[in-house]
């Protein structure tokens, strides 16, 4: 560890404490509500594409994932920008 990196670290959380400042005013109770409909919503799996190059220098790939629209344009996309359409 470097020799001023206490003193560093200190500085900074000085610096946090100056510029958001805790006050008695900020102690109000924070309410938390629950929403169902918040809790049934799930990322997006992004489209994995593995993309394979020939000897002869033609490409092919595999596609997967959960969104059957979202792999077709995928595919539609890698067929434009690899000018095979």
């Amino acid at each position: 560890m470097k020799k001023g990196t206490p003193a560093i670290a200190g500085l900074l959380l000085s610096a946090v404490l100056f510029v958001n400042p805790v006050s008695a005013a900020d102690n109000r109770t924070l309410q938390i509500k629950k929403q169902p409909e918040i809790q049934q919503i799930k990322p997006r799996k992004p489209v994995k594409i593995k993309l394979k190059r020939s000897t002869e220098g033609k490409y092919t790939w595999d596609l997967s994932g959960d969104d059957v629209d979202e792999i077709i344009r995928a595919d539609k996309r890698l067929r434009k920008l690899l000018n095979l359409e």
